[in-house]
């Protein structure tokens, strides 16, 4: 049986996606027959925009993905911060770079989850992943919800936790905050769980 490949992609400006996005990773490469590799999308902001912002540094072992590697993956996780209630503009711009994919439908049947982080309650932990659907509608992916498939972590309402039925997510409060042990408990059950439809979907291909 042939190797699934599953891409996680990122953007990531203080560390709390990325942090989200290698347990997701984790919890897809935990399905046998499952590749998951992980991707960053190209910074936007200068270098003095983001040294004024006190952004840590890009992760060194995370390579740039171009919109033409996206061919390679049978399924992706996309995850990004939220701003205003959608994506941060660096994976909007990544998006807007894919309209050769997009002209030829390059990318339709594939199945894609989507993660993200906000600032508080008010932030986005819903809006920003029905704004995000747009972006795989239009490109014809298969949008692949979490649902209430991780359970009783659902419904924790003793401390505070990022992520919906839309998928996993993360607060970030004023930056000082990083994702608990529920919240990438929750990441990695969403990257097995996207992993295991992608590998059915590739063994079991829809009808053209």
């Amino acid at each position: 049986m042939a190797t699934t490949k599953l891409y996680v992609v990122y953007y990531s400006l203080y560390r709390h996606v990325e942090i989200m996005a290698r347990e997701v990773q984790r919890g897809a490469n935990s399905v046998q027959g499952v590749e998951a590799t992980i991707w960053q999308v190209p910074e936007t902001l200068s270098d003095i925009i983001l040294q004024k912002m006190k952004a840590p540094a890009k992760a060194a072992d995370v390579p740039e993905i171009r919109p033409e590697q996206l061919l390679d993956a049978d399924g992706f996780l996309f995850g990004f911060p939220s701003r205003f209630g959608v994506m941060a503009a660096q994976f909007k711009a990544f998006f807007d770079a894919t309209s050769e994919l997009w002209k030829g439908q390059a990318l339709a049947g594939k199945p894609a989850g989507i993660f993200w982080s906000t600032g508080f309650h008010g932030g986005g932990q819903e809006l920003t992943a029905l704004t995000a659907i747009t972006q795989l509608a239009h490109h014809g992916m298969i949008f692949v919800p979490l649902g209430y498939t991780f359970g009783s972590g659902m419904f924790e309402m003793d401390e505070v936790k990022g992520g919906s039925a839309y998928g996993a997510g993360t607060y970030a409060a004023d930056g000082s905050r990083e994702p608990t042990e529920l919240e990438l408990q929750q990441a990695f059950h969403q990257g097995k769980y996207v992993a295991e439809i992608t590998k059915k979907l590739k063994n079991e291909p829809l009808s053209p």
